[in-house]
């Protein structure tokens, strides 16, 4: 039975198979899942996490988009008639279709090559999700929770930090797969804020001025807003336009997107 369930990682859909139970049991006893909790693995693999979250939240969904995983899982998992598995693309997929009457919790190994646009995916629904713990790769991680002036400061860290508190855990090592990555993994936390520390009246508009910000990093924000507000008078800007958009705190942004805002109505 157990060859008959062989799978090989499949590289178009970046899978590398975690093993290490040590790090296994550190990262459920890190998500800490209850029985009653909501509970939703992204891209469960072979269920090396999923053993674990099952048993003690037995009514855990999971997304795979690898349809040939599916009998594994579900002949694996046979003896947990609440365990259900979706087969889906994470990127595309409704969260909202399983939050019904309580908060999300979201885990999951995610692809390398998804990952930041998996992200931006799920902060969209962040209003019904309690917290999300991700393995990524080590310099997404780095990129979640930098600081201004950090190279790798940038349009993720701003707007992931504009809606979650942002916490890495602890980092796994290559040898922890199978196949092994040519790159590090680390374990990160995500709780979406029920307020951000000061709110943008037009986030959308926020998102653009950020990522047109961060298009030419090197350039003052002078230069790297032009792009949008060719003719912007700069001198009555709530903030120093000579300098780096690197620079700018998270905080800074939302100020900057404000006055924009109060320029477009």
């Amino acid at each position: 039975m157990d060859n008959f369930f062989e799978h090989r990682a499949r590289k178009r859909f970046g899978q590398n198979f975690l093993v290490d139970e040590n790090i296994i049991e550190r990262i459920v006893r890190a998500i800490g899942p209850k029985e009653t909790d909501r509970l939703v693995e992204i891209g469960p693999g072979q269920g090396a996490i999923t053993a674990l979250l099952l048993q003690r939240c037995p009514g855990l969904t999971a997304i795979e988009l690898d349809r040939d995983l599916i009998p594994m899982l579900e002949f694996k998992f046979r003896d947990y008639p609440d365990f259900s598995i979706i087969e889906q693309d994470a990127l595309k997929f409704d969260f909202s279709t399983l939050a019904r009457d309580k908060p999300l919790r979201i885990v999951g190994n995610l692809p390398y090559n998804i990952s930041t646009p998996l992200l931006f995916h799920l902060l969209s629904f962040r209003g019904m999700v309690q917290d999300m713990h991700f393995m990524l790769q080590k310099e997404v991680v780095d990129r979640l929770s930098a600081t201004p002036g950090n190279k790798a400061y940038g349009r993720l860290s701003v707007m992931v930090q504009y809606h979650c508190r942002v916490q890495g855990l602890f980092p796994v090592p290559p040898q922890s797969f199978r196949p092994a990555p040519k790159v590090e993994s680390a374990i990160v936390r995500l709780t979406p804020r029920d307020k951000p520390e000061l709110a943008a009246s037009d986030e959308g508009l926020l998102e653009r001025i950020v990522n047109v910000a961060f298009q030419q990093r090197r350039k003052t924000l002078r230069n790297a807003l032009k792009p949008l507000y060719p003719d912007l008078d700069t001198a009555a800007l709530p903030l120093d336009a000579s300098r780096r958009p690197e620079t700018f705190s998270v905080k800074e942004f939302v100020e900057l997107a404000n006055y924009c805002a109060t320029l477009e109505s």
